[in-house]
């Protein structure tokens, strides 16, 4: 293969219509901007603090002005609680790809945390990015594990 062989795939290129080339081309004369009017200028449209009268469209959404921000490498968890790892067979390991397999996680991509609601009477092994004190002491009183990985 050489570069000159090198095709875009079937479909993926297309050619612009020309507007503005005559009459046979069913573009031209005014080139589909209709007559006259805003919209037949060049230019037209502006930018979106001038609205004519009209209260501008930034000052019409209500910020929250001084609250402060979200950071923006904060990390969000897929929270999954006891009472869902409950359904589980003794014995199991629960990790991040069983919980995925059992659509228990919101967003797959994101690391897990184990929230502590509910009860459990199964001894499972729990591999989790994060878990709560309380959901540990509840694994563990039913003769499971718990092991944090990164």
């Amino acid at each position: 293969m050489k570069l000159h062989d090198l095709m875009p795939n079937e479909g993926s290129k297309h050619v612009s219509k020309r507007k503005g080339h005559g009459m046979s081309a069913g573009q031209g004369k005014t080139a589909g901007r209709g007559t006259k009017g805003l919209g037949a200028r060049a230019g037209s449209g502006g930018h979106l603090y001038r609205q004519g009268g009209n209260l501008p469209f930034f000052r019409r959404l209500p910020f929250m002005r001084g609250e402060g921000f979200t950071p923006p490498n904060s990390v969000e968890y897929n929270e999954v609680n006891i009472d869902q790892l409950a359904n589980f067979e003794a014995g199991s390991v629960i990790t991040h790809e069983v919980l995925a397999e059992a659509k228990m996680l919101h967003k797959s991509g994101n690391p897990v945390a184990v929230l502590g609601r509910g009860e459990l009477t199964v001894a499972l092994t729990v591999q989790v990015q994060r878990i709560t004190k309380s959901a540990r002491a509840k694994i563990e009183s039913a003769g499971g594990k718990v092991e944090l990985i990164a």
